[in-house]
């Protein structure tokens, strides 16, 4: 289950320089580049509310979105984009063009089920290792997170790629090892019954 599709406006851009950029984000617009399938990148200019507002509704970076440059309309994947870090909006955005049987790699988050039904129920402690895990995918079938079931793990027990019901086509980009994505551990001062809330440490 993956967000739906969405549309962006773009303008094209014929000037590029630092000049520009500063231009355009006076007037409520951010830069953004469209490369790959093997043709020139295309310089664009897209409304930076629009995008803000996409990147914080979440599937940001797993969602193919269409992007309409003066009625062409091209297929992409959001593949990096930088956030101000001071006032948080969005300063440019990296697109990658897609077709429908193109083979994407992307950061898929993890979510774990069935804490209850595992150690964590009795004071172990869940350590992930890999919050999100890079996949190959087809890029108008991205799943938005993949699943690790917990149930049945004991403290001690690692959780591997090997365990996760990868949809179909979707593969792991690391390959040649059955790699960790969490474990289960004690926690760090032993299980005792008494002390399950952690009091905060006085100065």
């Amino acid at each position: 289950m993956s967000h739906a599709s969405y549309e962006l406006k773009a303008e094209a851009r014929e000037r590029v320089g630092k000049g520009s950029s500063r231009e355009l984000r006076r007037n409520g617009f951010i830069p953004a580049v469209i490369y790959g399938d093997k043709q020139a990148p295309i310089s664009i200019a897209l409304n930076t509310n629009e995008v803000t507002k996409r990147i914080h509704a979440g599937g940001f970076m797993t969602t193919v979105a269409t992007i309409d440059i003066d009625g062409q309309k091209i297929q992409v994947l959001p593949k990096d984009y930088q956030l101000d870090p001071v006032r948080d909006f969005t300063m440019h955005v990296d697109f990658l063009r897609v077709s429908g049987d193109t083979e994407v790699s992307v950061e898929v988050p993890v979510h774990f089920v069935n804490e209850e039904k595992s150690a964590i129920k009795i004071g172990g402690v869940l350590n992930i290792v890999r919050h999100e895990v890079e996949l190959y995918c087809p890029a108008n079938d991205i799943p938005e997170f993949i699943t690790v079931d917990l149930a049945g793990a004991k403290i001690g027990d690692s959780l591997h790629i090997s365990a996760v019901k990868l949809p179909k086509g979707v593969r792991p980009v690391i390959a040649d090892r059955d790699f960790t994505i969490a474990t289960i551990v004690a926690p760090a001062a032993g299980v005792d019954e008494g002390t399950t809330e952690e009091a905060p440490a006085s100065e």
